[in-house]
């Protein structure tokens, strides 16, 4: 899992423009890994992905959009889901299954989208 998330930020890295400030972090302690899509030092986040090490799940926020309640569909590649997602201090969250295809396509292509209704 950690090497997962590990990968993921590093494909990240390698995909994000330094001059708009914007860049993938990967906070590690005992307790949990998280993953953020963040100007460092500011309030401004676009995506994290948190995880308990060896949890088997991992919880995903998207900001700037609409943080919607209801069902949502995940999809990264060719891989979908359907969970179940709230709406809490201006982001859709959700939680995701490490051992799904989405994470996996996820992990191989450094994309996942979610949507909440039609």
């Amino acid at each position: 899992m950690i090497a997962s998330i590990a990968g993921l930020a590093f494909l990240a890295m390698q995909t994000t423009a330094p001059e708009t400030g914007w860049t993938w972090t990967l906070y590690t302690d005992e307790a949990r890994v998280a993953l953020a899509n963040e100007v460092p030092d500011t309030p401004n986040l676009r995506f994290t992905l948190e995880c308990d090490p060896a949890s088997g799940v991992a919880r995903v926020a998207f900001y700037g959009g609409a943080a919607e309640t209801g069902m949502a569909r995940v999809t990264a590649g060719e891989a979908a889901a359907v969970t179940e997602s709230t709406g809490e201090r201006g982001a859709l969250k959700l939680t995701l299954r490490t051992d799904h295809p989405v994470f996996a396509a996820f992990a191989a292509e450094g994309r996942l989208t979610a949507a909440v209704g039609e």
